[in-house]
C-alpha cells in the first residue's frame, strides 16, 4: 500500500555550452520526481523534464494528482491503470488547464511514471523484465485508448499484440546485444566547429553509428559548413541526423532543408512549430526523400494521431517524460505500430527509462530496434546511471525503471 508521498524540484546546470541548442540557449535540465513510499520498503521513482523555470508548477501538479493515490495497493491499482490514468486526465478541473498538454500533463507523466517504478520494484524486476512478461491484456488494462478509436480501439491493439507473441522470442536475442545507441552530445548548438570535428572522432572511437548535429542558426552557411563537417568525419557509413529545435518557418525550412540535402541526413528532426501538423506534411512532401522526425514536443496521443494520420513524420520520438507517462508511451507506441512508423524516443530522462521502454517496444510490440538517443550529462546524478558499451545501451538489470536519483536516495 503506498504510505507516504513526497514531490521533488531537482534541477542540475549544465557547463560548457552543453544541451545547447537554436531555441534553449542555457537550459537547466531539471526534474519533477514523485517519490511513492510502499509499506514494504519500496520508493517508485516518477520523472517529468522541464528545463528549470517553471519546474515547480509541474511539482506543484505532480502533488495534487500524487495525492490520489495515498493509500492504494499498486498491483491493484496497475490491474487497470488505464481506467485511473484516463480518471486523472480528464480531471475536470486541471483539464481545463491542457486538456492533456503543459504542466498538468507533465506533471501526470511523474506521477504515472513513478507507478510504474514502485510496480516493477513491488515485483523486484526491472522495468522491461515487468513489461515484457505482461500478457497482451494485461497490457491493454494499463492503458486509455480515449480519441484514438478512429485509428486503434482497444480490440485492435489487443489483437496486434497478440500477432507479436508469435514472433516474439525471435526478438529477445536485444537483451544481450544491447540496444544500439545514438550520440546527441557531438553537436550541441553553442560548440564550436572544432568542438563538433573533435566529438565526432570520439563518437566513432566509442562504437557509436548515428550521430545527432543541432542546427537551426541565423546563417543558413553555418548549419550548412557544420553538418559537412560531421559527415566528413562520419562518413557514408554513420547515420547523421540533424534537429532544428523548432526554430525555422515552414518558407525558411523548405529553403534549409533542400540545401541539406546534399550530405544526406537521415533526418531533420523538428524544423517547425510542433503543433502544426499540416506545415510538417508540406514540408516532407517538398523535401522527399529527406525524413522529418517529431515528438520531443508533441504532448500527447492525439497530436501524434494526427501526424501520422497525415503522414507528416517518418519517425516518432514520443518521450514518455514528457507525454502522460510510460501508459500515454505504449499507447502512442501501439498507434505507430499500427501505421508502421518507428518509434525513436527523445529522452528527457537522459536514456534512463527509455533503455527499459525500447526493448518492451521491440521485444512485445515489434517495432525495429533502431537506435536510442544518448545523452551522457547527468549520468553522475543517477543511482544506476544508463551504461554504454561500444555504441549500445547495456540491458539493464536493477529493479525498477533507473530513475533513481542520489540526492533524493
Amino acid at each position: 500500500m503506498i504510505k507516504r508521498i513526497e514531490i521533488s524540484d531537482a534541477r542540475y546546470q549544465l557547463g560548457g555550452n552543453a544541451g545547447s541548442d537554436a531555441i534553449h540557449q542555457n537550459p537547466v535540465y531539471s526534474y519533477a520526481v514523485t517519490q511513492l513510499f510502499d509499506d514494504s520498503g519500496n520508493i517508485g521513482y516518477g520523472l517529468a523534464f522541464t528545463l528549470g523555470q517553471g519546474n515547480e508548477l509541474v511539482c506543484k501538479a505532480a502533488q495534487y494528482y500524487a495525492k490520489q493515490l495515498q493509500g492504494k495497493d499498486i498491483e491493484e491499482l496497475m490491474s487497470d491503470f488505464g481506467a485511473f490514468f484516463k480518471k486523472l486526465s480528464d480531471d475536470q478541473q486541471f483539464r481545463w488547464l491542457g486538456p492533456h498538454k503543459g504542466i498538468v500533463h507533465l506533471a501526470l507523466a511523474s506521477v504515472t511514471n513513478a507507478c510504474y517504478d514502485l510496480w516493477a520494484k513491488k515485483r523486484g524486476l526491472p522495468l522491461w523484465k515487468l513489461l515484457i512478461d505482461l500478457s497482451p491484456q494485461e497490457i491493454i488494462n494499463t492503458l486509455d485508448f480515449s480519441y484514438l478509436e478512429d485509428e486503434l480501439t482497444k480490440e485492435q491493439a489487443l489483437q496486434m499484440l497478440l500477432e507479436q507473441q508469435k514472433t516474439k522470442s525471435t526478438r529477445t536475442p536485444i537483451l544481450t546485444a544491447g540496444y544500439p545507441g545514438y550520440d546527441t552530445s557531438i553537436g550541441w548548438f553553442n560548440y564550436s566547429d572544432e568542438m563538433v570535428r573533435a566529438n565526432c572522432h570520439k563518437a566513432i572511437a566509442e562504437g557509436f553509428k548515428a550521430m545527432k548535429l543541432k542546427v537551426g542558426s541565423p546563417d543558413f552557411e553555418r548549419d550548412i559548413r557544420r553538418a559537412n563537417i560531421v559527415r566528413e568525419v562520419a562518413g557514408d557509413a554513420v547515420k547523421v541526423m540533424l534537429d532544428a529545435n523548432q526554430q525555422w518557418n515552414l518558407p525558411q525550412a523548405i529553403q534549409i532543408c533542400d540545401r541539406l540535402k546534399e550530405m544526406n541526413p537521415y533526418w531533420i528532426e523538428e524544423p517547425t512549430h510542433p503543433d502544426d501538423v499540416l506545415a510538417h506534411q508540406i514540408l516532407a512532401k517538398a523535401i522527399s526523400p529527406i525524413k522529418l522526425a517529431i515528438g520531443e514536443h508533441v504532448p500527447n496521443k492525439v497530436v501524434f494521431k494526427n501526424y501520422l494520420q497525415t503522414g507528416a513524420a517518418s519517425f516518432i520520438q514520443v518521450d514518455a517524460v514528457r507525454v502522460g507517462g510510460v501508459s500515454e508511451f505504449i499507447t502512442v507506441s501501439l498507434l505507430c505500430k499500427k501505421f508502421g512508423i518507428p518509434v525513436v524516443p527523445h529522452v528527457g530522462d537522459m536514456g534512463q527509462l527509455h533503455q527499459h521502454l525500447v526493448l518492451f517496444n521491440h521485444i512485445t510490440v515489434g517495432h525495429e530496434a533502431l537506435f536510442l538517443e544518448h545523452i551522457p550529462h547527468l549520468k553522475p546524478h543517477f543511482l544506476h546511471p544508463a551504461q554504454i558499451v561500444n555504441g549500445s545501451y547495456v540491458t539493464p538489470q536493477e529493479a525498477g525503471s533507473s530513475c533513481e536519483l542520489k540526492s533524493l536516495t
